[in-house]
């Protein structure tokens, strides 16, 4: 079958600075760059930055075209929910804060009681959920 449970996720998204989202991503959540090109100077080219977990079937990918920037366009429900199993530690809202996250309130009250949602740098939304994905 060629789509399955184990197929490869990856999630695309433009960023206004790969520096500032690796802290974030690297940094301040402890995921591990996976590939990284310094491209993007010449026209049609991308410096690009992919992250995720050592065997994981799923990476984040920022991506920066310096001739032809594209500005990310997040919206309060662009979210990229993780589901704890547990409380949310306040080591990693604090650290994911000092990397340059900003804790925000969510429009879906959901997400204000079952986890606490952090904005990237680039202004999407991470959710850090109490739940586990079999109750959630």
């Amino acid at each position: 079958m060629p789509f399955s449970a184990r197929t490869h996720v990856r999630i695309a998204r433009p960023s206004r600075d790969l520096t500032a989202a690796e802290r974030f991503w690297s940094e301040g959540l402890g995921l591990s760059v996976v590939y990284r090109d310094e491209g993007g100077r010449e026209p049609g080219e991308h410096a690009l930055l992919m992250l995720g977990l050592p065997e994981a079937d799923w990476h984040l990918e920022l991506v920066r075209e310096e001739s032809a920037p594209v500005a990310p366009r997040p919206t309060e429900e662009d979210l990229l929910v993780l589901y704890l199993a547990g409380e949310v530690p306040d080591a990693l809202v604090e650290r994911l804060e000092a990397c340059g996250g900003r804790r925000v309130q969510s429009p879906n009250p959901y997400w204000n009681r079952w986890g606490v949602t952090i904005e990237d740098p680039d202004g999407y939304r991470l959710v850090l959920s109490v739940r586990d994905w079999s109750n959630s």
